[in-house]
């Protein structure tokens, strides 16, 4: 398995990843922590996806994407964080006036899970914003202390893979998911 990480501008494979079944479902589509809550609970059904589509073909589009071979198999969602919701989060704190990137979340498809494709989703994420001049990468993992998670709150990502990527605990933050809480951890890029 030769798993490749490319930015996220091909819309059907965003898609796979955080669309819904239905068109119409009010599914997060990976916007939760991209948009202004009042925005983000405005949009509904097949507007969320419409607006994804608008994101792809922005330059940066709204993360990356892994594959082996031809078939989409992980999402990263990594902006700049003035863009994002993480902006303005009263719980997860600022550590500097520094212009980070953040990644919030890792999705690995079903029947793809532990490949350690989240590993080469966080490192495509990380290549991807230095090359978009990214001076720091932050992520808000849970510290789980090894514990399981709820793979459906396993998106924002653990403490283990953030450190085994090379991020430090910056600070801690006021967030709790799942039951554990998420530290901020950062990664220097200059």
């Amino acid at each position: 398995m030769a798993i490749e990480v490319r930015p996220a501008t091909v819309f059907a494979d965003v898609r796979t990843m955080v669309g819904p079944r239905r068109p119409d479902a009010n599914v997060c589509w990976c916007l939760s922590y991209r948009l202004p809550s009042k925005e983000n609970v405005a949009l509904v059904g097949p507007e969320r996806g419409a607006l994804v589509e608008r994101l792809c073909r922005q330059d940066p589009p709204p993360g990356v994407l892994a594959y082996d071979g031809d078939d989409v198999v992980g999402w990263a969602a990594v902006h700049p964080r003035a863009d994002t919701a993480f902006a303005r989060n009263r719980k997860i704190p600022h550590v500097d006036d520094l212009d980070v990137w953040s990644v919030w979340c890792l999705r690995v498809r079903p029947g793809h899970r532990g490949k350690g494709i989240s590993h080469h989703l966080l490192q495509g994420a990380v290549t991807f914003a230095r090359e978009h001049g990214a001076p720091a990468v932050e992520g808000y993992p849970l510290d789980n202390q090894g514990k399981k998670i709820d793979l459906t709150m396993a998106y924002a990502g653990t403490r283990k893979l953030f450190e085994d990527a090379g991020f430090t605990q910056a600070t801690t933050t006021g967030s709790v998911l799942n039951g554990f809480p998420r530290v901020l951890m950062r990664l220097d890029l200059r």
